[in-house]
């Protein structure tokens, strides 16, 4: 009777949503998000800093890097979720990667269209 007791409560607590793992997740979705700003901010600063506007390859490969680290990391994440059922952590952390990201590339273009920063003999009067 007790092993039947055991039992049901397992089968039960296999439909509770993993809150561990979608606390693992949230922290791969916040550490990607922050990978991505860091490199739209190293994206801007290098074009500032470089004569022609352009990166070098060692910077776009850094640029580059980041951005793909923070891909799979928000993928597997978003799969781990997915196969969890989780469906509300994934919505949200989703939905919050889309829009900060979405805020972020809008400054970048934003400052490419505007063509940088000022220079110090124009910001000088």
């Amino acid at each position: 009777m007790h092993a039947l007791v055991l039992m049901a409560a397992d089968a039960a607590a296999g439909d509770d949503v993993n809150l561990w793992g979608a606390l693992g997740c949230a922290v791969a979705y916040s550490a990607s998000l922050l990978a991505t700003l860091d490199a739209f901010a190293d994206l801007i600063l290098a074009r500032g800093d470089s004569p022609a506007g352009r990166l070098t390859p060692g910077l776009g490969l850094k640029f580059g890097s980041k951005l793909a680290a923070a891909a799979i990391a928000v993928v597997s994440a978003a799969i781990v979720l997915a196969l969890d059922g989780n469906w509300f952590a994934f919505t949200t952390l989703t939905a919050a990667f889309v829009v900060v990201v979405g805020i972020g590339v809008i400054v970048l273009l934003r400052y490419s269209r505007v063509g940088g920063a000022p220079s110090p003999a124009k910001a000088g009067g």
